[in-house]
């Protein structure tokens, strides 16, 4: 099914109406190339052309559309009039000669180099009649037949390519396109013949009996997976193989070359850097896509999930803004069922990826599930707090320290994967208890905590309780429930400790937060009895206030709990902050609390 999805995306995307947005036929693929060599007719040199742009911090070379290259191994393999540095012209990669000194090693590095480059010229001498007398080819063919590396190193910009190892390809001095993307060389490249003997046999993604492609070209662009890049499909030993078919790993999952190339060409396209279709969710890295045609959704998708540019911080409150308007306006109700959405998520796993998740459902399905889930994560908050949070930030702000790298590592993964799956669906209970953790660790219940502690909690309530309200994204006075009552006690006398001593540097919720979240037995006894000594300092009419309110928010509570579960805390941690909300915010227009009026 994925697969089958992504040869699909692939062949619309050869046939899009907008030439540079289309993605590089059998055979091609688009490639980085930061320097060219620009030959005349008669194979001189004439400049090692940069074409690398500063982006950031980095330097990022052109893409061009070339052969395919080879899928490199242990062995020496060289790609069609393109390839590093080493191939091209035997120059010497800084970091492999330093570590072949250290292993005694220096000489057959040296030969290796050689080998490298002979392979490379007779890659090229090996093109069939026609290809190999293009003017092009005959070029590069003398180019490399009177001292290539010694012409590269009279130029200026030598050293940056020798420091980097950098690929390298040709072109005619005064030609646009490069010499391995002349229509002659392409021809060759598509129409090479199979060298061995694969059976045809039926395709699993396309039904058509053709060549099977034995080894799948590597998915780039995975987070956390090879930089040389990874498999989906692959199979490198005796035991994942079957029927007789050994040595043969491709046979056991028969992709057809020409689909193995449309699946792979896709994916690797939707993981680029420049790509406006995918988000990391923690260690997933997650690409989308509509199934027919170009949708409004494959790039706001990013928008929605991700985290917004520093130079933009609106950018994701406008595109959810815009989401909720099409689906409240029943925009997306006409293109049910008639275009579907797929959501990929991808980890990495040693040497190969797996499929973290995968949800393909009609554009209308798919927005009302985002909505769902903003609905969810709906909270009172602060005038700095985002309105519509990232995931991210979602995910950090229940992680150690709220780094990044300390996000449990499935944890993202398994949160979009109940986004997508339906407001119905709970989100995992890891998140629910990392949340509570973070509050009882660092004694602060924020927007964003607050925020996930109610998603968790009223997913669970729609899933198995047929009883128990919801909470909803303010204070809910009607709410009887002793473990939110109890965050409101708490938020009342930490209120009550502020007001009859401004000046403290710490209140009861960093010396009792912990305790009276989870054994509240232990810890309120204590605290009413304190919170009268406070009350002696405060106005009358404060004071009234303030036992009103505690008295409504004590009546339902009989006694003290021993002990709070782990859903429980989170109810106290949502009273707590909802209390703590209702304090701070504004009467009459006035920037006043509610117990200063009072007062």
């Amino acid at each position: 099914m994925i697969l089958q999805a992504l040869n699909d995306y692939y062949q619309r995307k050869q046939n899009d109406a907008d030439s540079t947005k289309r993605l590089p036929a059998f055979g091609l693929e688009q490639k980085e190339i930061p320097f060219v060599l620009e030959i005349t007719a008669d194979g001189a040199l004439v400049q090692l052309r940069d074409t690398r742009e500063q982006v950031g911090n980095k330097k990022i070379g052109q893409s061009f559309r070339v052969p395919q290259g080879i899928k490199k191994t242990s062995g020496v393999a060289a790609n069609l009039l393109w390839d590093s540095s080493e191939y091209v012209l035997g120059v010497e990669d800084p970091k492999k000669l330093e570590q072949s000194r250290e292993k005694g090693k220096e000489a057959d590095y040296r030969a290796r180099l050689i080998e490298m480059h002979k392979a490379f010229v007779d890659r090229i001498a090996l093109l069939p009649p026609p290809t190999l007398d293009d003017a092009g080819v005959q070029a590069v063919l003398q180019f490399l037949s009177n001292e290539p590396l010694a012409q590269a190193q009279a130029q200026a910009n030598f050293s940056e390519l020798a420091a980097s190892s950098a690929v390298l390809s040709f072109r005619l001095h005064g030609d646009i396109d490069l010499v391995c993307q002349r229509p002659a060389v392409l021809a060759a490249a598509i129409n090479t013949p199979d060298e061995d003997d694969t059976p045809q046999t039926m395709c699993l993604v396309t039904g058509e009996v053709a060549p099977i492609e034995r080894l799948h070209t590597a998915i780039k662009g995975v987070w956390g997976a090879q930089t040389s890049g990874a498999n989906i499909v692959s199979f490198n030993a005796r035991a994942f193989e079957s029927y007789g078919k050994t040595e043969r790993q491709g046979e056991n999952a028969p992709v057809s070359k020409a689909a193995a190339f449309a699946y792979t060409t896709a994916l690797n396209h939707l993981l680029g850097k420049e790509s406006s279709q995918r988000i990391q969710v923690g260690d997933a890295s997650t690409v989308f896509w509509a199934e027919r045609e170009d949708d409004e959704l494959e790039s706001a998708l990013a928008n929605i999930f991700g985290e917004p540019p520093k130079d933009d911080p609106d950018r994701n409150t406008r595109a959810v803004h815009a989401m909720y308007s099409a689906v409240n306006a029943g925009k997306l109700a006409v293109q049910k069922d008639e275009n579907r959405f797929h959501v990929l998520g991808l980890a990495p796993n040693a040497a190969r990826i797996s499929v973290r998740f995968y949800h393909c459902l009609p554009l209308s399905d798919l927005a009302s599930r985002i909505v769902a889930w903003f609905d969810d994560l709906k909270m009172a908050r602060g005038p700095n707090d985002p309105e519509f949070p990232s995931l991210f930030r979602l995910l950090t702000a229940v992680s150690v320290q709220g780094k990044a790298d300390n996000i449990p590592p499935n944890l993202g993964g398994a949160v979009i994967d109940a986004v997508l799956a339906g407001p119905d669906v709970p989100f995992p209970r890891l998140w629910l208890n990392a949340a509570i953790n973070r509050c009882r660790a660092e004694q602060s219940i924020n927007y964003l905590r607050a925020a996930v502690i109610k998603a968790c909690l009223n997913r669970n309530i729609r899933r198995h309780s047929s009883t128990e309200k919801e909470f909803l994204p303010m204070l809910d006075p009607a709410n009887d429930n002793a473990a939110y009552r109890l965050g409101r006690l708490f938020s009342v006398l930490e209120r009550i400790q502020e007001s009859a001593s401004p000046n403290l540097n710490a209140t009861i919720r960093d010396r009792y937060y912990g305790a009276a979240s989870s054994t509240p037995v232990a810890v309120f006894t204590t605290l009413l009895r304190l919170k009268n000594a406070h009350l002696k300092k405060l106005p009358a009419g404060q004071v009234v206030w303030f036992e009103k309110l505690l008295a409504d928010v004590l009546g339902p509570i009989s006694d003290f709990p021993k002990h709070l579960p782990l859903q429980d805390q989170g109810r106290f941690a949502l009273g707590y902050y909802h209390q703590r909300q209702a304090f701070f915010t504004k009467s009459d227009d006035k920037q006043t609390t509610t117990e200063e009026s009072a007062a």
